[in-house]
């Protein structure tokens, strides 16, 4: 009975967001708490529904067994099944306790527990003025699913502590509509980098998921998209390059839109995005990591450098000296962290920000801090 009423509260909250109704456009605390603790009681039940599975089906066994063998349960017998079946209950009550309360942190602190990585990475074609360049990577905000301007602040100050050269987000900065950034405009706002900060689109940023009155209020929505990014004082690349400089050296900065595998959009031309790029040390930010294998490492050799995100490494996972899963891993080979083939690196963030589940459990919110060096030895 408690999991058809918290279906039908998951539903009718889909359905009013599909309506475009106001309060839908950015969620409260209120809102990701309830669709949070709904999702913890339905994983949490159907744990513990598996292990009475287990159990009914262990009994079943043993009846057939006693049946067929044509033996007699002794008192002994039923004794030890029911301790049997005590024990099973017992275990199960404790398996689904494990993520019930690993949920409730994720839903109530993980989604705000930002954590630095920081990765050192050596060029040879890297001009010697960039030796020690810092850049912050960040990924996948979804500003409508953010429920506290004060715990994004942190985020941001964390990112601003890092005192970095360059900022580059690569997309997803809200989850359909443009609106959802706009209680966040000054936060946002907030992020500081000597060089400038510089974004591209991922597959949220186009509205697709979002049953639109028609194409063109479809169309008027990307560009309402395109004017906050201008707002934010980010530097939105679309298929184009800019050359990053200093002290008459450069090194180029490529962006592209969204290119991901079936059924995802495929809007980048990494080909147009790449006109006019010299030898010089080259950083692409593409969304997906699929991109990465499907085209870039096998076809563009002068690209020494992607950033990517979309994953959210599931938001869900363990990550523990020794052990890096997660689910999304049978999905995206390439999930998290740092990649490496053919003297091309790889990078996928795990994201800033959540979608779907208001919460993270194991995988942490990210903020990665890249260092490049000019390897000239």
């Amino acid at each position: 009975m408690s999991i058809a009423f918290v279906l039908f509260a998951i539903f009718t909250a889909m359905y009013n967001m599909g309506k475009n109704n106001l309060p839908f456009v950015q969620r409260t605390l209120a809102m990701n708490l309830f669709i949070g603790l709904s999702f913890t009681v339905i994983v949490s039940k159907l744990i513990f529904s598996g292990i009475l599975v287990l159990i009914d089906t262990s009994r079943f066994l043993v009846w057939v067994s006693d049946k067929l063998m044509k033996l007699n349960s002794s008192f002994d017998g039923e004794l030890t099944l029911e301790g049997r079946r005590s024990f099973l209950i017992k275990a199960g009550l404790g398996l689904a306790a494990l993520p019930f309360f690993s949920l409730i942190y994720g839903i109530t602190v993980g989604k705000y527990n930002y954590k630095v990585k920081k990765e050192k990475l050596s060029f040879k074609n890297l001009p010697k003025i960039f030796d020690g360049y810092k850049i912050v990577h960040i990924s996948d905000i979804h500003a409508g699913s953010f429920d506290s301007p004060e715990q994004v602040k942190k985020g941001i100050d964390m990112i601003n502590a890092q005192n970095p050269d360059l900022v580059l987000f690569t997309g997803d900065l809200v989850n359909d509509r443009a609106e959802e950034v706009d209680a966040y405009l000054s936060v946002l706002r907030g992020i500081n980098a000597k060089d400038g900060i510089f974004s591209i689109t991922g597959n949220h940023d186009y509205g697709d998921y979002f049953p639109w009155e028609s194409d063109n209020a479809k169309k008027e929505n990307f560009e309402r998209f395109i004017q906050k990014h201008k707002d934010l004082g980010f530097h939105l690349l679309r298929n184009e390059n800019i050359k990053i400089e200093k002290e008459g050296q450069h090194f180029n900065l490529v962006g592209v839109e969204n290119w991901g595998l079936p059924p995802f959009p495929q809007h980048g031309d990494l080909q147009k995005a790449l006109e006019g790029v010299d030898d010089n040390f080259t950083l692409l930010m593409s969304h997906d990591p699929s991109h990465w294998d499907a085209e870039v490492v096998d076809h563009f050799k002068q690209i020494d450098l992607t950033l990517s995100g979309h994953t959210h490494g599931m938001q869900f996972g363990i990550e523990i000296p020794g052990i890096k899963w997660s689910p999304v891993k049978y999905k995206y080979p390439r999930w998290a962290g740092l990649y490496e083939k053919k003297n091309q690196f790889l990078y996928v963030n795990r994201g800033f920000g959540f979608l779907g589940m208001p919460g993270r459990v194991g995988i942490w919110p990210e903020i990665t801090v890249i260092e490049l060096n000019s390897d000239v030895s």
